[in-house]
């Protein structure tokens, strides 16, 4: 059984997660809530839950004050956060480049279920500050232009400068990375979500499988159906429907 605590400070929130972990799921216990930094922290250094999910706003601060204190207590964290919050676009993007899991006001069910799913994966895994460090980096930010992303493995977060990307390739509901002088990476996410926060940030989906940042394409071949060489000298198809776009966009270079 996953030990679990509810840290919000809306009673009807605490209410309704609970009731909807009881029904769909017997894996995960709560087995305390707090509604304030002040109870979240004692709660967690009382009861050690697994799992925390954290409310972003606080009566009396922020999830992000409880994590900062928790770090500066032990320097590292023994729980997986699941983040509550409104939908602000510049909190959800950056939870995506940071690979955090979130849960969006008011709680959806099937967001909760693939959730569970995440927290079944992640819990007894080592975790680290690095990915939420991140966050606070990006969040505090306000603006898209994210630097660095995190990328979860099955071993752990790597963080990678967005600049070092040359290019990503779907494997099914899978994302293969390839990245300057680093070996490629396997993440457990679609190429379309890669797409959504890639694209402003000069990469570009040329066919069904392939997302490439364009300052690492070399050549565009318009034999053999059109393709495009990358600076890793990868040979990259090009769909008929994207050959119009990407000579604009290599145009505007």
């Amino acid at each position: 059984m996953i030990t679990a605590l509810l840290v919000d400070d809306d009673q009807h929130l605490r209410t309704g997660l609970k009731g909807l972990l009881d029904r769909y799921t017997n894996d995960i216990a709560i087995i305390g809530e707090a509604d304030s930094v002040k109870t979240g922290i004692e709660a967690i250094e009382k009861l050690r839950p697994q799992v925390i999910f954290l409310d972003i706003h606080l009566t009396d601060g922020t999830g992000f004050d409880i994590l900062e204190r928790l770090k500066q207590a032990t320097g590292k964290i023994n729980a997986h956060i699941v983040f509550i919050t409104a939908h602000e676009q510049y909190a959800v993007k950056a939870f995506k480049f940071s690979a955090l899991d979130f849960l969006l006001k008011p709680v959806d069910f099937e967001e909760l279920q693939q959730t569970i799913a995440k927290i079944k994966e992640a819990v007894g895994k080592n975790s680290s500050f690095e990915h939420i460090d991140l966050l606070l980096e990006n969040i505090r930010k306000k603006v898209d232009n994210y630097k660095r992303i995190a990328l979860s493995t099955s071993d752990g977060i790597h963080l990678f400068d967005v600049a070092d990307i040359i290019r990503c390739e779907a494997k099914i509901n899978y994302t293969q990375f390839f990245i300057k002088n680093h070996k490629p990476i396997l993440i457990s996410r679609t190429l379309k979500e890669y797409e959504e926060l890639l694209t402003e940030h000069g990469f570009e989906r040329i066919h069904q499988s392939h997302l490439i940042n364009l300052s690492y394409l070399k050549s565009y071949i318009k034999n053999d159906g059109g393709y495009v060489i990358m600076a890793d000298n990868t040979h990259i198809p090009i769909a008929q429907s994207k050959k119009e776009k990407l000579q604009e966009l290599i145009r505007s270079l």
